[in-house]
């Protein structure tokens, strides 16, 4: 069997990734699109693309796309419909080939339940756990409650203590029925010093089945990934090779076909690895096994799915070097790295150093509330791990990003803290190492891009001008006060006063100088006191994003007379991001303890919780469940008990 037209039943980098393979492979290929992604990269990257009415979850309208199509297989990406067994079986009996494992492996393997009871069957290690919420105390504390049919740290929480499991059951049950129309969880033992190590595995319907060796994936927030590297620093040869063949007993015994991961838990102290779950799927992290392998698996699918052997064994898997993956999110770190919504205003992926990006958006995109919030993945492939991690932070540093909320330079800061580059780097990593969450510039970094910011928006006036366009930038035919522009960054401003003297150089109130070497509508090269570099600028109204030698900054040019603008609410809870009221504990006139959860969001599939900071009592409920916030609505207002007590003093 042969493909000549394959439909991508996904969006985003994937839909990008799977086309970037089948193109090379001479496959025509379709894209589904929904409005909100009408002007999207993937729709641009297909041959053809086919309008959906409803969601990326419409296995009806995807199979009457590829029908209309004229489409032989379907591949499914990762997420959404990929590990439906029923969307599966639905593609595979209306005569196209499925790109991915049998239905039957997708079923049973989709119940974690059913997993762990297969792993066992094949003498793979296990966590200590129990369906039975009342076997608590067995199991032991610290635990978790996972969901029975989850992924991607949904329906998951961390218990310390039994006070707290019946509200980490019940928001994991909401959770998970919300993320995967099932609410069954179960309880599995939690290991606090852990790794998240990962083997992918590859099947062929003639039953050859092998490994690419490990991924390791432990640093994580929210349960959820956002570094991945191969091979792991913790993995030596002999536990690579105990770790692979208890994957590929597992593989063997579902007659596996495709690719997929088998996830394993190794505690980090004395080496042991237990079984987590089996994703029947191509993962997000992949391209750092393709990296240090060379085999493309997105190729390897598409012929597995056409019914070619896999024409090479266990022995022929060579690697080589070192592969970091960073998942570049539109979330704020400093915010419990919440989902972030915007325009991308600034988006130019550094020309070197070399590295991969897989990327879904562009300038210009907006990133809503619909979808899952990460921008690319950026994969940077060396010799050395040590080099790929600097390669890999210095490509995101480099980065024209900016007017949207991003990890990048939380990313940055992890590839370079000692603990990262030494190999430390157990789940537990982010609280504990506490890398920075975001930059934090110097007085003298801001005042630089302040005067770059001012000196190419005076360009950019010039160039604008109806009149007089050819006069040096404030010349006046007497003398006037210095030129004067005020940014402001986060809680800082910047004043920049600069003349234009009469060599063509500016002089800054300051007595320095500056000379302008080459401008555009998108950059200036300008010199200062000797000092000369190249900074790309990007604006969007008042917002300009200015890239400097660290990353992007962010300055607001104000306006020469204050706005009036609308005054805080004192104990007001505002919404940090779009999302959906799900839960509200409290009515107006209750009182409330210090921790205490009083409202539920629910966002991006996940649940957030706001809790009370101090006592008080409910003086406002500005918002109902059902009701669906913009980020900064003020959602209730909590009068502090101090606040009482001074008032009747």
């Amino acid at each position: 069997m042969s493909f000549t037209t394959l439909l991508v039943a996904n969006r985003g980098e994937i839909a990008r990734r799977v086309i970037r393979s089948a193109h090379d492979m001479g496959i025509r290929c379709v894209a589904v699109y929904v409005d909100a992604d009408a002007d999207a990269p993937f729709v641009e990257d297909a041959d053809e693309a086919l309008r959906l009415p409803g969601s990326y979850l419409d296995g009806k309208a995807i199979l009457e796309a590829a029908r209309g199509a004229g489409a032989d297989a379907v591949h499914p990406g990762y997420g959404f419909l990929s590990e439906n067994a029923g969307f599966a079986a639905d593609v595979i009996g209306a005569g196209l080939a499925w790109v991915g494992p049998l239905p039957e492996a997708i079923e049973r393997m989709g119940d974690k339940l059913a997993a762990k009871a297969l792993a066992e069957e094949t003498q793979v290690p296990t966590l200590p756990g129990s369906e039975d919420p009342a076997d608590a105390a067995s199991v032991g504390f610290p635990l978790l409650v996972k969901a029975a049919a989850g992924g991607g740290g949904k329906g998951m929480r961390v218990v310390e203590s039994a006070d707290g499991l019946d509200e980490a059951l019940a928001a994991a049950r909401r959770e998970a029925l919300s993320g995967f129309g099932d609410d069954r969880v179960f309880l599995e033992r939690y290991v606090a010093r852990a790794r998240h190590i990962e083997i992918q595995i590859l099947g062929d319907a003639h039953g050859q089945v092998v490994h690419l060796g490990e991924r390791e994936c432990s640093i994580q927030r929210r349960h959820q990934k956002i570094l991945e590297e191969s091979p792991s620093p913790r993995v030596d040869a002999a536990l690579r090779e105990a770790m692979g063949e208890a994957a590929l007993r597992l593989a063997r015994a579902l007659g596996y076909r495709s690719a997929g991961t088998v996830e394993f838990l190794l505690d980090d102290d004395s080496g042991e690895f237990f079984f987590l779950e089996v994703n029947t799927r191509l993962q997000v992290e992949h391209p750092v096994t393709e990296a240090v392998t060379g085999i493309d698996l997105v190729r390897e699918q598409l012929r597995i799915a056409a019914g070619e052997p896999l024409g090479y064994e266990q022995s022929h898997i060579a690697f080589s070097g070192s592969s970091i993956e960073a998942r570049l999110y539109a979330e704020d770190p400093a915010n419990d790295f919440l989902p972030a919504t915007g325009t991308l205003v600034a988006y130019e992926p550094a020309a070197s150093p070399e590295v991969r990006w897989d990327s879904g958006v562009a300038q210009g995109s907006l990133i809503g509330t619909d979808f899952d919030p990460m921008l690319a993945k950026v994969i940077a492939h060396a010799p050395t791990r040590g080099e790929a991690a600097g390669r890999l932070a210095l490509a995101l540093e480099r980065t024209h990003l900016g007017g949207v909320v991003t990890n990048r330079d939380f990313l940055v800061a992890t590839l370079r803290t000692p603990e990262f580059l030494a190999g430390d780097t157990t789940t537990d990593f982010i609280d504990r190492v506490e890398p920075a969450r975001g930059l934090e510039p110097s007085h003298e970094e801001r005042e630089r891009a302040a005067r770059a910011a001012a000196l190419w928006l005076q360009g950019i006036n010039r160039a604008a001008a109806p009149v007089l366009a050819a006069a040096p930038s404030g010349w006046r035919n007497a003398r006037l006060p210095d030129q004067r522009l005020v940014f402001t960054h986060g809680e800082s401003e910047v004043a920049v006063r600069y003349r234009r003297l009469r060599d063509g150089r500016f002089r800054f109130d300051d007595g320095s100088s500056a000379r302008i070497h080459a401008w555009s509508g998108d950059a200036i090269d300008v010199e200062v006191e000797g000092r000369r570099s190249r900074t790309r600028i990007s604006r969007s109204g008042d917002r300009l994003i200015v890239h400097g030698p660290r990353g992007d900054l962010e300055l607001t040019l104000q306006p020469r007379f204050e706005i009036p603008g609308s005054e805080d609410v004192s104990g007001g809870f505002v919404a940090s991001m779009p999302g959906k009221v799900i839960e509200l504990r409290v009515q107006a006139g209750d009182p409330v303890k210090a921790g205490e959860t009083l409202i539920v969001l629910e966002a991006m599939k996940m649940e957030h919780p706001m809790r009370a900071t101090e006592d008080g009592v409910v003086s406002e409920v500005r918002v109902s469940e059902g009701e669906q916030v913009e980020a900064g609505t003020v959602l209730l207002v909590v009068e502090s008990a101090d606040a009482d007590d001074k008032g009747d003093s």
